[in-house]
């Protein structure tokens, strides 16, 4: 396993929007996969891509299976610049857990990588949601990021341009409408408003998180 002490450099694990907009500098950015996690829709967005009253759903790392990402490589340098933006970026809200966990990269070496995993007892936490329910989610929600079939298509198109194609995402998205064509230039038909609309008189069952929940999920890296 590649050094990963104190004073070295840092390796981050990225598995969504970070594979693509990472938003810092890094020496080098490898293909890497991390065991025990899967990448799923599995938290409530109220934010970016939903609201209090119409959650949608947002990427995060839950246990069980497998999951192929990017590992970033910071200089020692620039770790804590690096590791406070990171915070600033994925811990919001306390719904994202910063851990060191081991990752194999595409060359076969392994290092100890932060990566940003699903804190389970957080009120935002969806678990594991039926397919049909996630796209229900997804096609009626809205944030201020804009619509949550747009993070979908996106996610899935990024994905598709770095060879990872993923049988749940693809499930969800063909049950919420949104076409993505792969091979050569990807492409979507969502349909957006027709699609939105139908479902805003749809009722959603998801937690809300209390104004003082938040000071409960601050988390130290563990």
């Amino acid at each position: 396993m590649r050094d990963c002490s104190l004073g070295s450099d840092l390796w981050v694990f990225a598995y969504g929007s970070l594979m693509w907009r990472p938003g810092f500098a890094s020496e080098e950015a490898l293909p890497a996969t991390l065991a025990g996690y899967r990448r799923c829709f599995c938290i409530y967005s109220v934010h970016h891509r939903g609201s209090p009253e119409r959650p949608g759903l947002v990427l995060g790392l839950d246990r069980g299976g497998n999951c192929r990402g990017v590992a970033y490589r910071v200089a020692a340098a620039d770790a804590a610049p690096v590791l406070a933006y990171l915070t600033a970026r994925e811990q919001i809200n306390g719904v994202y857990r910063a851990a060191r966990v081991p990752v194999t990269l595409a060359d076969g070496g392994r290092v100890d990588a932060i990566a940003f995993i699903a804190e389970r007892v957080h009120p935002s936490y969806a678990g594991a949601l039926p397919i049909a329910t996630q796209a229900r989610l997804i096609r009626a929600a809205r944030g201020s990021s804009g619509t949550n079939l747009e993070y979908l298509a996106s996610t899935l198109e990024h994905l598709a341009e770095r060879g990872v194609r993923e049988r749940e995402l693809d499930r969800v998205a063909v049950a919420a409408g949104a076409v993505l064509v792969r091979g050569g230039t990807a492409g979507r038909s969502l349909r957006l408003p027709g699609l939105v609309g139908a479902l805003r008189a749809t009722a959603v069952d998801a937690p809300v998180m209390r104004p003082g929940d938040r000071r409960r999920f601050v988390h130290r890296l563990a």
